[in-house]
């Protein structure tokens, strides 16, 4: 069978499989729904967080970003696994004995403002419709190469299957729709690993077959391969840097902060029944969360080796299907500058090949020739991937209407089943947004979950840490200080990346010489200035705000 078959017959078990979940697990209370009654096991929950939090920037895009940055891509490595560390060990158990299962929720409370809660949920919505606009994108590009319809279409396709399990099982049917989902990603990210490090360098394992030697008899190592063609063809050699280390630095602490400063991985915690299950859940999910992040840096060197030797210098008429193919959906731009027929890729001003980062990992195991339903396993992983977090996202974007602005701001008194609804129809309007970006992406996927890790912390993460470890925070400073950090971010973020302000500016204009995904740094900075700043020119927190500060230090079972 072909590839295109294969695709079909794969993708369409794993949807069955979403949409069986979907119908099985429907939630019918808002307990249900926004964190499926507390009553998921560690195991399922470390797995289903693994699955929302590997996103389809971890999927589809890292291993592009590094395949093509080199050492700068590293950043990406260190700043989410980095990030996930710092909100298992550092919030997710004060968070949980707050008992507030939102972020716009917890800062309400802590803040004892509806202003604060607003200006949270506005926050939270950025963040949200920003990080999910990478994972539609994914989607579409999957649905676009491999089932051969246009991004738009795999965008619309994703758009009905996300918003069937998350509008009828919410975070119930999300958790479990997700434990299936990692399954599938983890298995279809690491197969092809195996099969092309085995090819490669005899080594099985491709965590060690990155740094053996290449299996063709010249001794040479594979890294050291990959730096002399790098060399030759005008780029920066793999294994160094272009980027400032402060740039990398700024770039690393927003991944991290912006990380533990994410609506939909906090929400994770509040699915189980006790503070250790969460523990415990949190631990899981870094070691499922291990297994791919110690695989990516391989899977960069062997897609990027293979794709220079495979096209660099090549006449264009013998390129394989797989070049082709990916031609057609408009990832791969070839522009024969002097009619020679030949493809001359490399980074001078006579460049004739153009490859968008996203495509690596998906076109990795066609590049290596493995078999159609290896190709095909990588197409159902990239679906499972984008989907799982896009889920989490459209329900964190549905809770922040129902929960946190009508039920807690306008209609107190809503009953049950009618807040069910509310969040029911805000999943709806919210996916339809998502589908919007997602065919109108402001850049790559993994550059645009970046972006979104940089709204986050520049306005969450200052917000949570004082108002968990500082009795003098105020509503004042807060609000204050998640205003500025968002203004901030946006701003640069319109002025440096989008393009809303004119002309983007080259990189010389940088503030600081940060780039946009790193700005987030500097914005939580300011936030934290400020909000401490405002804090103690204004009037303390009420007495019950400091007893409830001190009572979610103390720690419980």
């Amino acid at each position: 069978m072909d590839v295109q078959t294969w695709t079909y017959i794969i993708v369409g078990i794993t949807f069955l499989i979403y949409i069986s979940i979907a119908i099985w697990s429907k939630a019918n209370s808002t307990k249900e729904f926004y964190i499926a009654g507390k009553g998921v096991s560690p195991l399922a929950n470390g797995m289903a967080t693994a699955a929302d939090w590997m996103s389809a920037a971890s999927f589809i895009s890292m291993a592009g970003i590094i395949a093509f940055a080199g050492y700068d891509g590293s950043v990406y490595l260190m700043g989410w696994t980095g990030g996930y560390v710092l909100l298992a060990l550092l919030l997710a158990p004060y968070l949980r004995k707050f008992g507030k299962f939102t972020v716009p929720d917890f800062i309400g409370e802590r803040y004892y403002s509806n202003r604060a809660r607003l200006v949270a949920v506005f926050c939270a919505l950025a963040v949200s419709f920003t990080y999910v606009a990478g994972q539609m994108r994914g989607v579409g590009i999957v649905f676009s190469r491999f089932l051969e319809i246009p991004i738009e279409s795999g965008v619309i396709v994703g758009m009905v299957i996300v918003l069937f399990y998350a509008v009828l099982g919410g975070m119930k049917g999300i958790t479990y729709t997700q434990v299936a989902q990692y399954c599938v990603l983890i298995f279809a990210f690491m197969v092809p690993a195996f099969f092309i490090s085995l090819q490669m360098t005899g080594n099985f394992i491709p965590q060690i077959g990155m740094g053996s030697q290449i299996n063709d008899g010249s001794g040479i190592y594979l890294l050291e391969k990959l730096d002399l063609l790098s060399k030759d063809l005008g780029f920066n050699e793999y294994t160094s840097g272009s980027k400032s280390v402060f740039d990398i630095f700024c770039i690393t602490l927003a991944l991290m902060v912006g990380t533990a400063g994410l609506p939909h991985v906090i929400v994770r915690f509040f699915t189980v029944k006790r503070v250790s299950d969460a523990r415990k859940s949190v631990g899981l999910a870094l070691l499922f969360i291990t297994i791919l992040y110690t695989t990516a840096p391989a899977v960069s060197v062997f897609s990027k080796l293979n794709l220079i030797e495979t096209v660099s210098e090549k006449e264009y008429s013998t390129m394989p299907d797989w070049f082709k193919n990916w031609e057609n959906t408009g990832l791969i731009t070839y522009d024969d500058k002097n009619n020679d027929g030949i493809i001359n890729y490399n980074n001078y001003e006579n460049n004739e090949l153009i490859i968008d980062n996203d495509i690596m990992v998906l076109a990795n195991p066609e590049i290596a020739n493995l078999p159609a339903w290896v190709i095909a396993l990588v197409a159902a992983g990239g679906l499972a991937a984008a989907l799982s977090t896009a889920a989490g996202l459209l329900l964190v974007i549905s809770t922040s209407v129902s929960n946190d602005l009508v039920k807690k701001i306008f209609m107190p008194n809503i009953s049950q089943k009618r807040e069910l609804l509310i969040a029911r129809i805000s999943s709806f309007f919210a996916v339809i947004v998502a589908g919007y970006f997602g065919i109108n992406p402001p850049g790559f996927v993994a550059a645009v979950v970046a972006l979104a890790f940089g709204l986050a912390a520049a306005s969450f993460f200052p917000a949570i840490i004082l108002g968990i470890f500082s009795k003098r925070i105020n509503k004042e400073g807060a609000i204050s200080g998640m205003i500025v950090g968002i203004s901030l971010m946006l701003y640069y973020m319109a002025k440096f990346k989008l393009g809303w302000l004119g002309p983007i500016p080259p990189s010389s204009e940088w503030w600081f010489g940060i780039s946009p995904e790193g700005f987030g740094s500097i914005a939580m900075l300011c936030n934290f200035l400020i909000s401490i700043v405002v804090s103690y020119l204004t009037t303390p927190p009420p007495s019950k705000v400091v007893h409830l500060v001190e009572n979610i230090r103390i720690p419980e079972n």
